[in-house]
């Protein structure tokens, strides 16, 4: 990717949609009511074959202070600056806004280079607002239609003179960086986390609960590992998840979480493993990601020796899906143990891809069925042959059964933390199926 491009504009003028459309998937939330981004969003834009940085950015609006809308702007202007070139969009229909005026005049003394673009031109409604954006003095309009995917050779044209050209060989792409999804419930401080983990104020904070809504990825270099964090929005109970909005950031959020290596969860110190905290570990659990508890704020905590073993009883009794997880006590604010953070997240992704040979897994079955042999159902006995893993991340187990209907949920479970223990998968979450087991006779009684 050559150079960055920062998309710029009022709320509400198309932004993020255009985004989506030069990102070529659906990764920025996109909703009719105004002001939906906050977080600064970079990806990999491509229109043919020009590629770049594009960043999506919140929509310009007064603010002054310390307020949310004011910190929201401190983050647009560093978009802004950092980009190569910026592409001011306003909204052909509603033609030219004072707010509009504005901040064309801000972009006109701040940023480098500026490419004005009329969004939503498709039909010939836009055209009276194609004509007024003349008088913002940015040069002519590009009009297109990010809904629709119009006009984008006439961006391409735009863009292609802030291509760099380098003599440099390009660098051959590295090992695919560990995903790292940061969850909880709202305000329990997960973007002041990623903060202060990569150094600098990258993510929205503040005291607000709520204040992230798109799940947002941050690249970091540590150790000489590399992590993709994903900062996400607070899942609250599904039944106070009555607004739309609200409903996309939470699937964003499963999304995250589902296309992530290792989830930390992170908890509040004040008030841990409440019920929403079990609920969202179970869905990690289900959905077969390696895990992390971190647990957040360890820094107002008075008793801490007596707390700490409190909360790890706590976790091993209330998880036991997740015997064995991984969890560190931290602060966001102060970086009190977050030097912990990197080892246990290696440590889970290395467990959660580790494989166990075939030979190895029916030695310890046998021993396992010698020590407890499945039950008798209906006067029958339950003949388990052999196992074998199919797969890692997370790792998945196919045993071989006579009656697989017929086996107790509780002897599976029983298998599970025998799987844990034995070969330590802890904390990992570990699938095992039954499958029927082919009756080697089969063939000689139909002949």
């Amino acid at each position: 990717m050559s150079f960055t491009v920062a998309i710029v504009g009022r709320p509400n003028v198309g932004k993020s949609t255009l985004f989506n459309r030069l990102v070529g998937q659906k990764l920025a939330l996109v909703d009719d009511l105004p002001g939906v981004t906050r977080d600064r969003r970079d990806g990999e834009g491509r229109i043919g074959d020009l590629t770049f940085t594009v960043i999506d950015t919140a929509g310009f609006e007064e603010a002054s202070g310390d307020s949310l809308d004011a910190r929201i702007q401190v983050q647009t202007q560093l978009a802004v600056e950092m980009a190569d070139v910026c592409l001011f969009l306003i909204d052909a229909r509603a033609g030219i806004t004072p707010t509009d005026a504005q901040w064309a005049d801000m972009l006109r003394r701040s940023a480098g280079s500026v490419i004005l673009v009329a969004n939503k031109c498709e039909g010939n409604a836009a055209d009276a607002g194609v004509y007024e954006a003349f008088q913002l003095g940015l040069g002519d309009p590009i009009p297109i239609s990010a809904a629709h995917g119009e006009g984008l050779s006439d961006l391409y044209d735009a863009l292609l003179p802030f291509e760099r050209q380098s003599d440099a060989p390009e660098e051959e792409e590295g090992i695919r960086p560990i995903h790292v999804a940061i969850v909880g419930r709202p305000n329990v401080g997960k973007s002041t986390l990623i903060n202060k983990l990569i150094g600098e104020d990258r993510l929205l904070t503040g005291p607000e609960a709520g204040i992230t809504r798109d799940a947002i990825s941050v690249e970091w270099t540590s150790g000489g590992d590399t992590f993709r964090l994903f900062d996400t929005a607070g899942m609250r109970k599904k039944a106070k998840v009555v607004k739309k909005l609200e409903r996309l950031s939470v699937a964003d959020t499963l999304r995250a979480i589902r296309f992530s290596d290792v989830t930390v969860l992170v908890l509040d110190a004040e008030h841990p493993l409440e019920k929403q905290d079990l609920q969202i570990a179970d869905m990690i659990g289900r959905e077969g990601r390696a895990v992390v508890i971190a647990i957040n704020k360890w820094d107002i905590v008075d008793e801490r020796d007596g707390m700490a073993k409190a909360l790890r009883k706590r976790i091993e009794s209330d998880l036991p899906q997740l015997s064995g997880v991984r969890h560190v006590l931290v602060s966001g604010l102060t970086g009190e143990g977050l030097q912990k953070i990197l080892p246990a997240v290696n440590s889970a992704y290395e467990v959660w891809n580790k494989r166990i040979g075939t030979s190895a897994l029916n030695q310890w079955l046998s021993e396992a069925l010698e020590r407890h042999p499945p039950p008798a159902v209906s006067g029958r006995r339950i003949k388990i042959r052999y196992m074998t893993q199919t797969k890692a991340r997370p790792p998945t187990f196919v045993v071989f059964v006579s009656r697989p209907s017929a086996l107790p949920a509780a002897y599976t479970r029983y298998l599970v933390n025998g799987l844990r223990d034995t070969f330590d998968f802890e904390g990992t979450p570990i699938r095992v199926l039954m499958r029927k087991g082919e009756n080697p006779y089969a063939d000689s009684k139909r002949k």
